[in-house]
């Protein structure tokens, strides 16, 4: 019998005020057809512009069951270093492909990566705090939120805190997590962003402010290119540390590891090469005993190829979700989109990633000039600026 060939790929992006979403439908020569998402910040047209080039050298012609050989060729065949952006492509096509995998035998992918060590995936909220920056308008979008049976929720209350953060920004900064934190009640997870803000010696600061609401971590407490800076921190603090959205190759991660300074790791599966890349590192993470919860800041299929990791990973801890807060229009884009039902995904059982794109619809969100400036006012309600 001979092998599928993919013929080629079409992409479509779809326009949030804050971020655009980039999917991918690799086509085959058998008729079947899977989908990858990423989603970029002010890298679109790049991101477009690679993957151009890169049907051309090396997706075309290619086998879509051959995901390694694939991937292996569209990273290290043009000779110079993969970044975001050949990294997002790259997941795109891989996670399609794995999608065409999986339909084509008739089986979910976490089937195909080792089978599920569990049937549900807890979720934590993000997005919900599109509201003015008072304590009790955080206190009663919290409340919706574990209305909506979510029990864990994120929140950056530093506004447009860089490196220092003065003691009245301070001050406010900490009423927001008490009054979060009061809203959602003693046993709720809650999880504190800190987008790299900080030197070392503020974010040691803020997280002993921090300890007496019980964050379940601090994310990204100082800027992510200085590691000796995230160990300074997590020296000194009693909190766990989660960092790695912005590491866009596994094999950058191997210091992470040696210098023991993060306690979660949060790969972005549509950044860093996809669902096989996403699951090697998750393997490598264990055997430092680093629990996973990705990043997950796109849409429906992101959403899907992320619960595909979840469903094999022993060491997998949450997944994040946008889309019951933000821009949730994007979830009508995609058939099959999966839903969290008191606080907790099912594990997505048809085939291939479970999902499928609604290319018609996905027209109707054209392309945006999306910003997303976490030091300007009001970056939290992530309105088109």
């Amino acid at each position: 019998m001979a092998a599928v060939r993919i013929t080629g790929i079409s992409t479509h992006v779809v326009g949030t005020p804050w971020r655009n979403l980039t999917y991918v439908r690799v086509h085959t020569d058998e008729g079947l057809s899977g989908v990858g998402e990423t989603r970029m910040l002010g890298r679109t047209d790049a991101l477009l512009g690679y993957l151009r080039e890169a049907e051309a050298n090396h997706i075309a012609g290619s086998d879509p069951f051959a995901v390694e050989d694939l991937v292996r060729r569209m990273k290290y065949g043009d000779y110079g270093r993969a970044g975001e952006i050949v990294m997002s492509g790259i997941a795109c096509v891989e996670t399609a492909c794995w999608d065409i995998k999986g339909k084509a035998l008739g089986v979910p992918v976490w089937q195909l990566l080792g089978g599920r060590v569990t049937e549900r995936v807890k979720a934590y909220a993000n997005g919900w705090y599109t509201v003015e920056r008072t304590p009790e308008a955080f206190h009663a979008a919290a409340r919706r939120v574990v209305e909506r049976g979510y029990r864990a929720l994120k929140l950056d209350p530093f506004g447009t805190g860089r490196f220092e953060l003065d003691r009245e920004e301070t001050l406010r900064s900490l009423s927001l997590v008490e009054a979060v934190r009061d809203a959602i009640g003693p046993d709720a997870e809650l999880m504190v962003e800190m987008h790299g803000r900080f030197n070392p010696a503020t974010a040691v600061r803020l997280a002993a402010e921090l300890e007496p609401f019980r964050p379940s971590w601090l994310e990204e407490p100082v800027p992510p290119e200085n590691l000796r800076a995230l160990a300074k921190v997590a020296e000194r603090t009693r909190l766990p540390i989660a960092t790695g959205e912005r590491i866009h190759d596994r094999i950058e991660f191997r210091e992470l590891f040696e210098s023991q300074a993060a306690d979660i790791i949060q790969p972005d599966v549509g950044h860093l090469g996809g669902i096989g890349e996403t699951r090697k590192l998750a393997a490598t993470a264990e055997t430092h005993y680093v629990l996973v919860a990705p990043h997950n800041v796109g849409g429906a299929v992101l959403t899907a190829a992320s619960l595909q990791v979840a469903g094999c990973t022993p060491n997998f801890k949450v997944l994040e979700h946008f889309n019951d807060f933000a821009d949730a229009e994007v979830k009508q884009l995609v058939r099959g989109a999966p839903e969290v039902v008191d606080g907790y995904f099912e594990l997505p059982q048809g085939p291939g990633l479970g999902v499928e794109l609604d290319v018609a619809a996905a027209a109707e969100l054209p392309q945006r000039r999306a910003r997303f400036d976490l030091w300007a006012e009001g970056w939290e309600k992530r309105e088109q600026r």
